[in-house]
């Protein structure tokens, strides 16, 4: 999830997957560093990458608020599992950044979409609503275009919330539910470490500061830049996503919006309901969302399962993708 716009500059990185830098919401976490004139349209170029190439071959879907664009890869006729990324404001593009999902694929049907009003999806209208209930209606309309009564279903950074929001509005759906580097329950309550870990990338980023007040689209774009860059455990991960990260987009407004309604809400009820199998993921070293957030959803579902990637920060797919692979079809089983 990545980082919203806040009044304040010293709370530029209060919350970053979950939002973006002046408005920029990671996790993942997560991403990119376009040019200028795509700042300004709110999205950026998608291109292969080397270690994974994106092999786009989805199509869309009359969503309740407009089209929704919906990628399948694998096949079978056994439960899906449903990947649900971070932001809000990022389009599904940057989880291609590990090779993960396609070894999964190779058992089983993954299905990524972008959220309303990002990437391939239809852009929001003039005045549409884009709340968290909406999110949820389109994430359920999703599952009803695949022809699936029940999914499993993984959630990344902000994408971990908006599972957790969707498991309490329809646990009826969810065979497993997975939640990778969370925000908190609360979104508010999310704990974030950067400028304990990297004071010399907040200090840049807070020199940076007026001149985002006065739109300027550059300094937003180095903004963007230097919170990507903390994202990582390993220095060499972190080059290698950052050789790619202006290939992935990511729209300012559903981002602000978004945060706005979510500060309305409290998932910290609704937990203890879960009666699903249920994963919780962590990177030991995630300074976007602590790993203590993890460990109290963990604390709060019963049953749950619970598990650090010891060599991960915002990204276990990518920094420990075989690690990652083995733990999420070990816990699924057979689709």
């Amino acid at each position: 999830m990545l980082r919203a716009a806040h009044p304040m500059r010293e709370n530029l990185v209060d919350s970053a997957w979950l939002r973006p830098p002046r408005a920029l919401a990671v996790a993942l976490a997560v991403l990119m560093i376009p040019t200028a004139a795509a700042l300004a349209a709110g999205k950026a170029a998608v291109a292969p990458t080397p270690e994974s190439p994106v092999r786009e071959s989805g199509h869309t879907i009359a969503g309740p608020g407009g089209s929704l664009y919906v990628e399948v890869r694998g096949s079978g006729s056994g439960v899906p599992l449903f990947m649900v990324n971070g932001g809000p404001g990022f389009s599904h593009d940057y989880v291609h950044c590990s090779n993960a999902w396609d070894e999964i694929a190779k058992h089983r049907r993954v299905v990524f979409y972008d959220q309303r009003g990002v990437g391939r999806s239809a852009p929001l209208k003039s005045g549409q609503s884009c709340t968290l209930a909406d999110q949820i209606d389109d994430l359920d309309a999703v599952r009803a275009s695949v022809g699936a009564d029940k999914i499993d279903l993984l959630g990344h950074s902000w994408g971990g919330y908006l599972v957790m929001a969707y498991t309490a509005r329809h646990p009826e759906h969810i065979r497993h539910l997975v939640i990778v580097d969370s925000a908190a329950p609360k979104w508010d309550d999310t704990v974030f470490l950067f400028k304990d870990v990297f004071p010399d990338g907040i200090e840049r980023q807070n020199a940076l500061g007026f001149a985002e007040a006065l739109g300027d689209s550059v300094s937003y774009a180095q903004d963007i830049h230097e919170y990507l860059q903390m994202l990582f455990w390993s220095p060499d991960n972190r080059d290698r996503f950052m050789a790619h990260a202006a290939e992935y987009s990511y729209n300012r407004n559903v981002n602000e919006v978004l945060n706005a309604d979510l500060k309305r809400f409290d998932l910290n009820p609704e937990l203890p309901k879960f009666r699903c199998p249920t994963l919780v993921i962590t990177g030991r070293f995630d300074m976007n969302v602590a790993a203590s957030v993890a460990w109290k959803i963990h604390h709060a579902i019963p049953n749950s399962q619970f598990v650090v990637f010891e060599r991960s920060s915002h990204l276990p797919y990518f920094e420990e993708p075989e690690k990652f692979v083995q733990t999420i079809e070990g816990f699924l089983g057979a689709p």
